[in-house]
This record gives structure tokens, C-alpha cells and sequence, in this order.
């Protein structure tokens, strides 16, 4: 169904934080800054429609979900997502599960679409929250040095300029806040991995309670879910790989061979497959997160492989530090905080840009890997499986470390 339309708002003129892009990013921080009694305004080029299905990632941490419990977002949240308390590796022909609670002091993760938290927050935002314009086009960012930064943008068909003490870039890596940080002043790193992932989504009901993560000498495979009755699951295939190579029984019969088991004849529930599609895997960090008046967030920053379920949490993260740091200045008048904001967030981010590349090249198969790096794999998958602390180091990651 077709998200309804919202009612044309108008095009204010200034604000005290100019906010692009409303991914669960932009929204989020637009959900505090609003709660801290700080004006804002949120410009996103695209439509509601648009905006509320773009499908991404599932799993919040309980980081994530405690701040949007904080900020009013998590009625739907509690009610409809699901709690996890661990995940089951798969290696060897052998499954080991991995206890969240019991090696974390009691954290988890909730399987809560991005859609849905996406839906949750716009609609906060419509009702109660500051200015949201979709169809808005940025077209540029100037006087990021000066005092008073202004966002450049298109709306309704008229040219719009917003004057702002400051900008925040919640438009991901090919936005224009990004852009608009002199290419002298910022740097890049990056990773490509030799695979993509072939997702698909199934009206069928999970074949597991919790997400499995399989090493098979074919190649990774996820299981993963979107609600009790739609099941969510990847295949690791070769870059450029075309999803209508790929039928129906095909996927399934491949994703039966990669979760087997030695001692169990445990196979996949199948259903209709209702979508496909591949996603390339690569890592990214742009260094600094801050350039004088503009401020980056979420994928404007950084962009992690899917392995290891830290993107929509790291731009929750984010957010909720430089949210921290407005409401610093706003109340003391401080700009501590501000200042220590990408130093702040970096150490966060490598921390979990290390561990997505681990679960990335722990489990996935390079298509160059040698029968030594494979048995290498398998050792550090044992040794998580046998060492209560390579456990908890894992279990740590992936429930989310504290923000500071």
C-alpha cells in the first residue's frame, strides 16, 4: 500500500539545525533535537512513499532501541518487534548458539525492520515534531566556515535558500552536505569485498527463532526474519551476480545446502518468494565527521558490510551524540561536546567497522581464499564456539557498546 501523501508544509526560511535526509538518521535526530526544546528542519529529496519502503536493515541494538524509547518512538516497537536474545553459528557441519543476555549482563537485539522504525518516526514527526518537507532538493551547502551555513534546495518547483547555525548531513555517502566538505579537508577509507549478497524475501514463518549464520564451503548464508509469518534471508554469490539468474527452487535448494548439519536432517521451511534482489558489500569511514558548521551522520560517515547488523544502529548512535551535544550548547551555552563530536563517534564507529569486517571475512568464502585460510576460519569459529570470552567479545559487538 502507498503510503498517504502529507499535507504540503511550508518552507521556513531559518532554523537553528538544518537537517538532510530523512532517513531513520535525520528523523531521529530531528525526534530530539524537537524534545530539547531545539528548532529544526528536516529536507529529504524524496517522497513519503518512497521514504516509508526503501527496505534496509532489521536488527536494533539495545542501545537503539532504548533511545527511541526514550524519544516516544518504540509504542509499535514493543509491541510488534521481535526480542533476540542470541544468534546460532553454523561451521563445520556443527551449530553453536551464542547467549546474548548471559555474556552481556542481560543486553539483546529486537529484529524491528528500518521501514517500520522509518514509518514510526515520520509519523511522530507529521504530528507533533518540527518542520518535515519530502520532494525537498538540496541542490547545494554554503558558508560551511561561516556562522550561519545555508542549505540551497528546490520545493514544489520554487528555489528555497534556509539559513541555519548548523548543518547536519543524514544523506549518505553521495549526499550533497558531504559534497559540500571540501575534498582537501576529509578522508576516505574504504573496502570492497569480492561478494555480494542475494536477499530475498518469503511468506513463509521463520525456520528458526533467532537469525543463523552459516560458514559453508559454498559460501555464507543468513537466516533472518521480518515478522512471525515473513522470513528474510542471503546468500553469499559473486559480484554482478543478476537475481534473475537465480529461480525460485534454485535459491532454496542452495540455501538447504549451506545451513546442513552432520547430525541433523534440519531443512528450510519454504514459502513463496515475494522479492529479490543483490546487495554489494563494502566498507567505508569518512574522516573528519565534522567540517566548522556541517556535522555528518549515518551513512554520510560510514558505511559497514551487513554482517555484522551495525548500519541503522551506528546512525542511531550518531545521532543521539551530536543530539547530546545541541543540548549541551543549548542549555550551558557549551561547545564542548560539539567539538569532541567525530572523535567521539569515530572511536565507536572503527569498533564496529573492525567487527563487520570480522563476521564479513570469518564467515564468507573469497573466491581467492586457499584451503589454509579456510581452516583458519574454521579455528576462530571453534574458538568462539569453546571460549566463553571470544564469546562474550562477539556477544559485545553485536548487542552494541555503549555510546561513549
Amino acid at each position: 500500500m502507498t503510503a498517504p501523501t502529507s499535507a504540503p508544509a511550508a518552507a521556513p526560511a531559518r532554523t537553528t539545525v538544518g537537517i538532510v535526509g530523512a532517513g531513520p538518521a535525520g528523523l531521529l535526530l530531528a525526534r530530539l533535537l524537537h524534545a530539547a526544546g531545539i528548532d529544526c528542519v528536516v529536507l529529504e529529496s524524496r517522497d513519503r512513499a518512497y521514504v516509508e519502503q526503501r527496505q534496509r536493515a532489521g536488527i536494533l541494538e539495545q542501545g537503539t532501541v532504548d533511545v527511541l524509547r526514550e524519544s516516544g518512538a518504540a509504542e509499535r516497537l514493543d509491541r510488534e518487534g521481535l526480542p533476540h536474545d542470541g544468534i546460532e553459528l553454523r561451521f563445520d557441519g556443527r551449530a553453536h548458539r551464542i547467549d546474548f543476555p548471559a555474556l552481556t549482563g542481560g543486553r539483546r537485539v529486537w529484529v524491528y525492520a528500518q521501514t517500520e522504525v522509518v514509518k514510526d518516526l515520520v509519523a511522530l514527526q507529521l504530528v507533533d515534531g518540527a518542520p518535515l518537507l519530502f520532494e525537498a532538493q538540496v541542490t547545494g551547502v554554503t558558508g560551511a566556515d561561516s556562522s550561519a551555513p545555508t542549505i540551497h534546495y528546490t520545493h514544489q518547483g520554487v528555489d528555497h535558500t534556509l539559513a541555519c547555525d548548523y548543518v547536519v548531513g543524514c544523506d549518505g555517502f553521495h549526499g550533497v552536505v558531504r559534497e559540500a566538505i571540501p575534498v582537501e579537508a576529509r578522508q576516505t577509507f574504504e573496502r570492497t569485498y569480492p561478494y555480494s549478497w542475494l536477499g530475498i524475501l518469503a511468506d513463509v514463518p521463520p525456520s528458526s527463532d533467532e537469525l543463523v549464520y552459516a560458514h559453508s564451503p559454498r559460501g555464507f548464508a543468513l537466516l533472518s526474519m521480518r515478522s512471525p509469518t515473513v522470513s528474510r534471508l542471503y546468500l553469499q554469490v559473486p559480484n554482478g551476480t543478476d537475481p534473475a539468474d537465480w529461480s525460485d527452487d534454485r535459491i532454496w535448494d542452495e540455501l538447504d545446502a549451506r545451513f546442513a548439519l552432520a547430525d541433523s536432517d534440519w531443512k528450510l521451511a519454504r514459502g513463496p518468494i515475494t522479492a529479490k534482489s543483490v546487495l554489494p558489500m563494502r566498507s567505508s569511514v569518512t574522516e573528519p565527521m565534522r567540517h566548522g558548521r556541517l556535522f555528518l551522520a549515518g551513512d554520510a560517515a560510514h558505511i559497514v558490510p551487513p554482517t555484522g547488523a551495525k548500519g541503522l544502529n551506528l546512525a542511531a548512535a550518531d545521532v543521539t551524540v551530536l543530539a547530546q551535544a545541541f543540548t549541551a550548547l543549548h542549555r550551558t551555552g557549551s561547545t564542548q561536546l560539539l567539538d569532541a563530536y567525530s572523535a567521539t563517534c569515530l572511536n565507536r564507529v572503527w569498533r564496529a567497522e573492525h567487527f563487520s569486517y570480522f563476521m564479513t571475512t570469518t564467515l564468507h568464502t573469497d573466491p581467492s581464499q586457499s584451503p589454509f585460510d579456510t581452516r583458519l576460519q574454521l579455528s576462530q569459529l571453534d574458538r568462539i564456539a569453546t571460549s566463553p570470552h571470544a564469546a562474550a567479545e562477539l556477544a559485545a559487538n553485536y548487542a552494541g557498546l555503549p555510546l561513549n
